[in-house]
């Protein structure tokens, strides 16, 4: 979504791919939106889509705040106690699930991008990782579309904790194969009949290749010509803009 359909958090912007969408869901095809956003409900995603002009229902839109919560009660159980490093999204998520806030011994540490992170909230969660908390990262990447540009997002947030307390985090969302074997089990279909359309090599691409998922990256998010041509993984397709996918449906 960030960097392909739309940009910005607070105020989504249009970027393309109404006409896309449309064209794919007329010739019976089916489409998802894959998002590592963790800072809205999955039902907001949706309701900003709609703003913008897109006709996807809510079970179309994968967030990496749902994904995060459903993880904990299918590997966990219901009412998991967790410590959040995250904002109002994934926290909503989280106790919609059943799941459990506390600061003291939590089952899971739960991390999300937090744009009001501090040295104390950091500390704080490192601690309860190394008196054993589980630690789960909704998301790995360094980098979002944020309303002026690439922001820092939640993976470094996470690499941070991993480095301190030595333990490497659970990953749930992009570039995990979490959120793709989902979207292609609810398409039924297989990962060589399907395709990736992103706007970041290291998360977006690179856990389409782990899947087995087709690659399109799009240009108006993260990346450029110049880090295309300096990564070691390449996409079988770069567009300037998401509609210019048209003329090959």
């Amino acid at each position: 979504m960030d960097g392909v359909l739309s940009v910005g958090k607070q105020s989504p912007r249009y970027v393309g791919g109404r006409e896309v969408v449309s064209r794919i869901k007329s010739i019976q095809k089916q489409a998802f939106v894959l998002t590592n956003d963790s800072t809205h409900t999955r039902k907001e995603i949706h309701e900003n889509l709609q703003n913008l002009g897109f006709n996807f229902s809510v079970e179309d839109v994968l967030t990496s705040s749902y994904l995060t919560a459903f993880y904990l009660t299918q590997h966990f159980k219901r009412n998991v106690s967790f410590l959040l490093l995250g904002e109002r999204g994934l926290l909503q998520e989280l106790l919609t699930a059943g799941h459990r806030p506390t600061d003291h011994r939590p089952d899971v540490v739960v991390v999300g991008l937090d744009r009001q992170l501090n040295y104390a909230k950091l500390d704080l969660a490192l601690r309860r990782v190394r008196e054993g908390a589980v630690l789960v990262g909704s998301y790995g990447g360094a980098l979002y579309m944020g309303d002026y540009g690439p922001a820092l997002s939640a993976g470094p947030i996470i690499k941070a904790l991993e480095y301190g307390a030595n333990k490497r985090a659970v990953m749930v969302g992009k570039p995990s194969t979490r959120m793709y074997k989902l979207a292609l089990r609810l398409a039924r279909v297989n990962p060589a009949q399907a395709v990736m359309v992103g706007d970041q090599i290291d998360t977006d691409l690179l856990g389409a290749k782990r899947t087995g998922v087709h690659t399109i990256l799009v240009l108006t998010g993260t990346e450029t010509r110049d880090t295309v041509r300096k990564s070691n993984l390449k996409p079988e397709l770069v567009i300037g803009n998401v509609d210019e996918l048209m003329k090959y449906l």
